[in-house]
């Protein structure tokens, strides 16, 4: 049975490569693509996610505008030094592009379908998640188990020297999912700054004829790759954070875990801060936090579904 994934994203090449893996994973059967701000704009991400379906010859997955912004208003940030002006690296969807785009309503139809045998993937902010949450409650509640990207525990952040990107982006929003999301698994930098490929799998991704992404890989990968390069000398790759936490859905074993309640710092000083209780006094939780990546199992995942034969 194939695992049905509804992915709430901001693509974003990192977004981008785990759809292009849940897109060609026979194994996972992605039921809808929820895009917002982040890596880019709302607009921009909604694009980008209806240009990677579009090559895959999937129009049939419903692609759902979400979240413009957070709840409380900041400055936004996004990153084109990392991810490009327009999200997917040099890569640019055709400006004439055609798609349809599907009301918010359309996430508690899909739920509704797939009731327990629907698992719910978040690479992005929380915002959208969140707000599906308020106004779904009843239906959210029968979804099997939850995936988000998010959160630095006791290791560095990638934003500020505490915080992950994505629960910095709207730690209101994080709190709100950590605290009722059901099955929940977090996938934070503690694993996913370690969910490294090199140019050596790339070079032969570009060279596959069957993946229809393939041409796209290298010039995605190379302008994610030299960002690394300068802020972490001497990598050897670049991390795919948001791919690594899709292929958990089906390969829960290649990370370790430990189960506590997790929490976000909301406060202005350590904004986006992701902590756990482990005072001697306190109890674990239900919330799986993955702690280390078995780096030989991920890469032969990967390779396996991009590698068509």
């Amino acid at each position: 049975m194939t695992k049905k994934i509804l992915l709430f994203c901001d693509p974003g090449i990192d977004d981008s490569l785990a759809i292009m893996y849940a897109m060609l994973d026979p194994e996972i059967e992605l039921v809808g693509i929820v895009t917002s701000y982040g890596n880019v704009t709302k607009d921009q991400a909604t694009a980008n996610a209806a240009y990677l379906v579009q090559l895959a010859g999937r129009n049939d997955i419903p692609i759902i505008p979400g979240a413009s912004n957070p709840v409380h208003q900041k400055e936004m940030m996004f990153y084109p030094e990392i991810h490009g002006e327009e999200g997917i690296g040099p890569i640019r969807p055709p400006s004439n592009m055609q798609y349809q785009i599907y009301p918010f309503d359309t996430i508690r139809i899909i739920i509704e379908k797939y009731r327990n045998e629907l698992i719910i993937v978040d690479t992005g902010r929380s915002t959208t998640l969140a707000t599906a949450f308020i106004l779904f409650p009843d239906e959210i509640n029968r979804v099997n188990s939850f995936y988000v990207m998010g959160g630095a525990f006791f290791v560095p952040g990638n934003v500020t020297a505490l915080a992950e990107a994505n629960f910095y982006g709207d730690p209101t929003s994080s709190n709100y999912v950590l605290k009722f999301a059901h099955n929940l698994t977090i996938t934070p930098l503690n694993v996913t700054q370690f969910a490294i490929i090199t140019p050596d799998i790339v070079d032969t991704i570009s060279k596959n004829e069957k993946n229809v992404y393939a041409s796209m890989m290298a010039p995605v990968f190379e302008y994610y790759y030299e960002f690394y390069k300068k802020s972490v000398p001497g990598i050897l790759g670049a991390p795919i954070h948001d791919l690594l936490t899709i292929i958990l859905v089906k390969n829960p074993t290649i990370v370790d875990y430990i189960y506590y309640d997790a929490n976000v710092v909301e406060g202005i000083e350590a904004r986006g801060q992701s902590y756990i209780d482990l005072r001697p006094t306190s109890k674990p939780g239900k919330t799986g936090i993955a702690t280390t990546l078995y780096y030989e199992a991920f890469i032969e995942e990967f390779s396996k579904v991009m590698l068509p034969e």
